[in-house]
């Protein structure tokens, strides 16, 4: 019989559960010493000299095995289910896209935006996932530590000023992802909606997908 917590992992939709066992597996290979996280993060210069695999490590680090990396690990789990289970029931590949276009910006904005640089993008990934959401969500009540009740909208707003709290430093990451899931709803979700855009979705998933 399958304990709660084989019954929680196995009733996760396969691209989350893969994403999420990936950064499960990369961060206890780094808490073991099997790799150093120095081969795993975005460096153009390494990318530039065919370690393209950092295109994809610099998503699934987290950090060391800890409360952080728990928390972490939490929201991506929770919005990135909800978002497969939701808006990508039976769309696997729509889902595949939004995460390969994400991505891709994350990376783009880090290379061109000289302040938006972070060796490590997973959590502004994370925090795409938790804007699209909250917008396509405008009525869900959430409450926040038992403390401040909102719609799901205000919540990457909430998140980022707790990081802010938290940290003391301005939450580089969550703005980053804030902004890119801006820019995927705006085209995906408004620019549709508007009489000039004739319902053309600019970024319609690619037919290779």
């Amino acid at each position: 019989m399958p304990t709660p917590i084989e019954s929680w992992y196995t009733d996760i939709p396969p691209i989350t559960r893969i994403y999420v066992t990936s950064a499960c597996l990369t961060s206890l290979a780094v808490q073991l010493g099997f790799v150093h996280p120095l081969h795993l993060w975005l460096n153009y210069d390494s990318i530039a000299n065919g370690q393209w695999w950092r295109l994809i490590t610099n998503f699934l680090y987290f950090g060391p095995l800890s409360i952080d990396f728990l928390f972490h690990m939490f929201f991506l789990a929770r919005y990135s289910r909800m978002m497969e289970e939701g808006f990508y029931r039976s769309k696997p590949a729509d889902y595949v896209w939004l995460l390969t276009f994400a991505a891709s910006t994350l990376i783009l904005s880090s290379l061109i935006l000289p302040f938006a640089y972070m060796p490590f993008l997973g959590s502004p990934l994370a925090f795409t996932m938790v804007y699209i959401w909250a917008r396509r969500n405008p009525y869900v009540r959430l409450n926040f530590l038992g403390l401040v009740v909102f719609s799901a909208p205000h919540l990457p707003w909430v998140l980022l000023c707790f990081s802010l709290v938290l940290g003391g430093d301005i939450p580089t990451g969550d703005i980053l992802g804030i902004a890119v899931g801006h820019i995927y709803y705006f085209f995906e979700d408004v620019w549709p909606q508007d009489p000039a855009s004739g319902g053309k979705r600019l970024l319609d998933t690619p037919r290779i997908m």
